[in-house]
């Protein structure tokens, strides 16, 4: 797949992760696993929902 996720990006995506899975770990709710989706996507540095937009926050080099 095509990377289109920059730095910043994917630094947010990290920080939205923890914060969402600290939440589920302090209320106890499986909600918190929703926590996987924005990590798997930085990780992976491709977001499915920018392809079908043409979205890239990635720099061009």
């Amino acid at each position: 797949m095509t990377q289109n996720i920059g730095n910043t990006d994917r630094i947010i995506r990290i920080v939205l992760a923890v914060a969402i899975a600290v939440l589920g770990i302090v209320f106890k709710s499986w909600l918190g696993l929703i926590a996987i989706v924005p990590l798997a996507t930085a990780l992976v540095r491709t977001c499915p929902l920018y392809l079908p937009f043409g979205i890239s926050t990635k720099k061009k080099a």
